[in-house]
């Protein structure tokens, strides 16, 4: 494949194996809560994230990166973001469909066009705006469609629409944040190594920082639930493992591409969730969400064609 289309590959495998760690930890919030479950995908995801760094070790020789004052800003706030974007969505599926859920979230693309724009001077050329606008678009058509609250999950003062909406683009800003961070932390390591182990090595210390920040947070104010995550040790394992794999090839599509360019083509999850929901949950497609996922598609056709 000509390294110029390797972004893609990276993100099209992200998506998938994303979409697959979504659905396990929307089945976990039942029983761990939405810390609890927020928290399997970086407490199972860290072994498997050092046994990629070690792998690459040990198979290119290269040595450690030795990263300098300015990676560790990009990487703390990647890492904090991206486990405040993972609780919101959480508690997002709670009260909507799991396809709906990542409608709201799919708002992300514009967002971080703009972040990647403000804090690293990524370049947003007119036919990627205008494929980030489509695919948008088809998103948000698939959220408007009216879906029924799920059980016991009507809030005070906020109506049956406006709190899932607003917990799902919440989401979405704190996902376009990570994205910025862990992009920005990657590029300073970039021009010393190669980008795959700048990917590797960044993924390995954000994670690192996430599992030890929510394990303290579990074990000072909820250690109940951190017994009952590795009680489900072994769905918390294969969400954990395709968590990282599902990082692992963000963080390489982030090496090559604008963040902004891997996000709008991550909106194939979308896809990748409708089969889920449709297989795993018997959610069925609507007419409305139809035509938003024929948009999706569209977007994502011509941010390819325009790279």
């Amino acid at each position: 494949m000509p390294a110029g289309w390797l972004w893609a590959a990276f993100t099209i495998i992200a998506a998938f194996t994303q979409t697959l760690r979504n659905a396990m930890q929307r089945e976990l919030t039942a029983s761990l809560g939405t810390v609890g479950a927020t928290h399997v995908r970086f407490l199972f995801g860290f072994p498997f994230a050092l046994v990629f760094l070690a792998g690459l070790l040990l198979a290119t020789g290269a040595p450690l990166p030795r990263p300098g004052p300015s990676f560790w800003p990009w990487v703390i706030g990647g890492a904090f973001t991206q486990i405040a974007g993972t609780a919101l969505m959480l508690a997002a599926m709670g009260e909507r469909s799991f396809v709906v859920t990542i409608a709201y979230l799919k708002t992300e693309p514009v967002q971080v066009a703009i972040f990647g724009l403000l804090f690293l001077g990524d370049r947003v050329t007119w036919p990627m705006m205008a494929a980030i606008v489509i695919a948008t678009a088809g998103v948000l058509i698939m959220s408007a469609t009216p879906l029924p609250l799920a059980a016991g999950k009507r809030a005070r003062g906020i109506g049956p629409t406006l709190r899932p909406t607003l917990l799902g683009l919440a989401a979405a800003a704190m996902f376009a944040l990570s994205a910025i961070g862990f992009r920005g932390a990657i590029l300073g390591l970039a021009p010393v190594n190669n980008y795959v182990m700048a990917a590797t090595f960044t993924l390995t210390i954000g994670i690192a920082m996430q599992a030890v920040l929510l394990s303290l947070y579990l074990g000072l104010r909820k250690p109940s639930v951190l017994l009952a995550i590795f009680g489900a040790w072994k769905p918390s394992l294969f969400a954990g493992f395709t968590g990282a794999v599902a990082s692992q090839f963000w963080f390489l599509a982030f090496a090559l591409a604008t963040a902004a360019s891997v996000r709008t083509l991550a909106l194939i999850e979308v896809l990748f969730a409708q089969l889920i929901a449709r297989f795993a949950f018997a959610q069925r497609t609507s007419a409305r969400e139809a035509v938003g996922m024929i948009l999706v598609v569209g977007g994502v056709a011509l941010l390819i064609l325009s790279h």
